[in-house]
């Protein structure tokens, strides 16, 4: 597999209808074949109903399709969730699980960890979010959060390659904290996540995702591997200074 000096994830969410969210993945991928970033890959992660069209404007470009979820099951009568099989054969390759607002719905650790299983299962990466809350932060429980959720997580995962986001889900712009975080802190838990990874497991990156924007996401890119990007990747030419100083 290859690897890259940076992983940068734009996560869609809710955000885009298909046609602003092909629109943009059009917009993106002009940009990239225009000034090629070959040390760093891109990844969109737009919404279910859009991955399709996404697809077929990511073929022959550099940049990958990923998706928000998925669930761990191949098949069934399980309605509304979406199989990573069949993400898989419309051209996925990265999909994010355990983000906080999925753990806010109730998602907890060793649903995570099935559905990382279920990706990794399929050949594709998993983007296995975790961090702590406001209150856990406040409470000066974070190191044990985190503890927690990284060895719930991966404790049956194979050893195959993936990405652990860490997401302070207080400093992320959404939670209305109004609190943000330095890079020396988020720094700081770097040690905390990897002292918590299952000793099996070798081949992971680590990225950030604490709401960054292109000025301040060279400050995290020293220490961590990448970023997962929700609102500054939503204009074209605001994720793309984002991905070139990252």
């Amino acid at each position: 597999m290859k690897k890259y000096k940076q992983i940068i994830v734009a996560n869609w969410k809710m955000k885009l209808n298909v046609d602003e969210a092909t629109a943009l993945s059009a917009e993106l991928k002009d940009m990239l074949a225009k000034e090629p970033l070959a040390d760093k890959k891109v990844v969109l992660c737009p919404s279910f109903l859009a991955m399709h069209d996404v697809a077929n404007i990511l073929k022959n470009s550099e940049i990958s399709l990923g998706a928000q979820d998925a669930f761990y099951e191949e098949e069934g009568a399980f309605t509304g969730e979406v199989s990573p099989a069949s993400l898989k054969e419309l051209g996925c390759d990265y999909i994010i699980v355990g983000h906080s607002e999925r753990r806010a719905m109730g998602e907890v650790d060793e649903l995570v960890g099935k559905k990382a299983q279920a990706v990794l299962a399929n050949n594709m990466i998993p983007i296995i979010c975790v961090g702590e809350t406001l209150e856990e932060y406040e409470a000066g429980n974070a190191k044990e959060v985190l503890a927690r959720q990284v060895s719930k997580t991966l404790e049956n995962l194979d050893n195959k390659y993936f990405i652990l986001a860490y997401e302070p889900v207080w400093a992320i712009s959404t939670s209305g904290s109004g609190k943000t975080i330095t890079a020396a802190e988020a720094i700081e838990q770097i040690k905390i996540l990897k002292d918590s990874i299952p000793a099996s497991l070798k081949d992971f990156d680590i990225v950030y995702g604490g709401s960054v924007k292109p000025d301040t996401v060279g400050d995290f890119s020293k220490d961590f591997k990448g970023a997962l990007v929700g609102g500054a990747s939503l204009k074209a030419q605001t994720f793309f200074d984002l991905i070139k100083n990252s």
